[in-house]
């Protein structure tokens, strides 16, 4: 297996250390446009991967906060396209007869993450950045690629049929017996036991970190042990998943999914590493 080069590795961390303190405002942004904070911070790393491979070959950082905002947004975009969800291109007017307030709309800034879902795109994504980031209507029209008339025109509209729809969807009762058997192992720190319901080719995904496959997962429990985390089966965004909860902490610092499959854990995604993710969640205790 060839040796990734060191100076590779070095600038990457140090690209990754340039975008840490924008990362979680991209994240507030992207989960919004797809309600699911998993879903957003999939958005995330595929931004982060596009901006740091076209860095590798600009001669300048361009201004980072609105440039990587506008990959985020194309990103999202793509995402959307690829899953069958709905997109409108911003063609709005705005009715000159209609007010424009300058001001968010208190009710859109607390608003659940699903809620946004009932929006066409164009309109989520200029409440989002305006009403929920707080973005300028000319930034907000930047990273959209449109107007500031435009954005308007989505504002009014958007804020106007923002309302709360939010379907939980049945659980399904094996799975998450499955998952109650992980975390109970996990809790009471029965590593063998944890182990045992690891299926030799196992897939994890330290997400924002690393990934490891097979034999190197066994290592991941060994860093597990030397921490104080206990784990809690919850509905996340209305999937199971479990929720990590840190030195005794009363809310969870980080989620993390399994796959499950004849009894066996097939994929992990541990979000420990991108922990703002938490600050976002709508999530259920089952």
């Amino acid at each position: 297996m060839t040796a990734i080069p060191e100076t590779l590795t070095q600038a990457r961390e140090q690209f990754l250390s340039m975008v840490d303190s924008v990362r979680p405002e991209l994240h507030r942004y992207c989960a919004r446009l797809t309600g699911s904070v998993i879903e957003g911070e999939d958005i995330v790393q595929d931004t982060l991967a596009k901006a740091f491979y076209a860095l590798s070959l600009s001669q300048e950082v361009p201004a980072l906060k609105p440039w990587l905002f506008r990959i985020a947004h194309n990103c999202a975009l793509d995402f959307m396209k690829s899953h069958g969800r709905k997109y409108t291109e911003p063609s709005d007017v705005i009715d000159e007869t209609v007010a424009f307030e300058e001001r968010p709309e208190p009710a859109v800034v607390r608003a659940a993450l699903l809620r946004f879902l009932s929006l066409p795109m164009t309109q989520r994504s200029a409440v989002i950045l305006k009403d929920v980031l707080d973005h300028s209507l000319e930034e907000t029209a930047e990273t959209m690629g449109t107007t500031v008339m435009a954005v308007k025109a989505a504002l009014v509209r958007g804020r106007a049929k923002l309302v709360e729809e939010e379907d939980a969807k049945p659980i399904d009762s094996s799975a998450r017996a499955e998952l109650h058997r992980y975390a109970s192992l996990f809790n009471a720190r029965d590593w063998d036991g944890v182990r045992a319901l690891i299926q030799n080719d196992c897939k994890l995904d330290l997400v924002g970190k690393s990934q490891r496959r097979g034999k190197e997962v066994g290592m991941y429990f060994g860093n597990y042990a030397k921490a104080n985390v206990s784990l809690k089966v919850v509905r996340l965004e209305g999937q199971l998943a479990l929720a990590a909860f840190v030195d005794g902490a009363a809310t969870p610092s980080y989620f993390i999914l399994l796959d499950v499959d004849s009894g066996k854990v097939t994929n992990i995604g541990d979000f420990r590493y991108v922990s703002y993710i938490a600050k976002e969640a709508l999530f259920e205790v089952l």
